[in-house]
């Protein structure tokens, strides 16, 4: 095990691990190149690097080296993640905190042991997503046809109707769609959660707890998901990444 040494300003803080599953870090560097080393406290170990004190901002080559930190883990050991920016005052109050949360912390790497985040994207890949909706449902074509009819301007109020059915439809459709992909992925996952949508065009964006030995079966499964659709659809996975989804570390420092 790596020996943490004097720190410069502050001791950041990438995850926490099993002070069993340790393992040599050698020229593991993360932030503004600082050897990472383990600070150990009972059965957890906390990875962290010395860096200047104050605000960490989310620079392109820090958020890098957050990354690459974590997969050098995650390839050794079950981690929980720390979030981008987490820092400590010095080794001793990581020592505190490690030991105030230790049940908790033991608790939630008992349930991402083994196992590694898989992500899923869906989306309509269609130049236009209200012309798509109106060439694929007659309810949404037929009242569009009505309030456009003989070239007339629909009113604010024809407008917001039209627009409350789009948008009904639209849900009523991922829903439809979520589950048709759940289905054919719930038997190679542990767990699955629903993340937020940002664009019209997202049909779902799914994080999928995966046993990390399985994960060749998951990728199977979505190629499966993928032929249930034609091709105004777009899959997107990416992956393993380490289980943030699965984990809530909140830590005070």
């Amino acid at each position: 095990m790596a020996q943490a040494t004097a720190t410069r300003c502050g001791v950041y803080l990438y995850g926490v691990i099993r002070a069993d599953e340790e393992v040599p870090l050698p020229g593991l560097t993360g932030i503004d190149d600082g050897a990472v080393y383990y600070v150990t406290e009972g059965a957890l170990a906390a990875v962290a690097s010395d860096v200047p004190n104050g605000r960490m901002r989310p620079q392109r080559r820090h958020l890098a080296a957050h990354q690459t930190v974590l997969k050098n883990l995650m390839q050794k050991s079950a981690v929980l993640p720390m979030s981008f920016g987490i820092m400590a005052e010095d080794a001793e109050k990581v020592h505190e905190v490690l030991s105030l949360n230790q049940q908790v912390l033991l608790d939630q790497l008992r349930r991402v042991a083994g196992n590694v985040e898989m992500s899923l994207r869906v989306r309509w890949d269609v130049p236009n997503i209200f012309d798509y909706f109106v060439n694929t449902h007659a309810q949404l074509s037929a009242l569009r046809d009505m309030l456009f009819r003989g070239g007339r301007e629909p009113s604010q109020g024809d407008k917001v109707e039209l627009g409350r059915l789009f948008e009904g439809i639209l849900n009523t459709d991922r829903a439809a769609h979520t589950a048709t992909v759940r289905r054919v992925l719930v038997p190679c996952c542990v767990e699955i959660s629903e993340g937020e949508l940002r664009e019209e065009r997202d049909i779902m964006n799914l994080a999928c707890l995966v046993q990390r030995d399985l994960q060749n079966r998951f990728e199977n499964a979505v190629l499966e998901a993928a032929k249930l659709f034609d091709d105004a659809f777009c899959f997107d996975f990416s992956g393993p990444w380490p289980p943030y989804t699965f984990t809530d570390v909140q830590l005070s420092m």
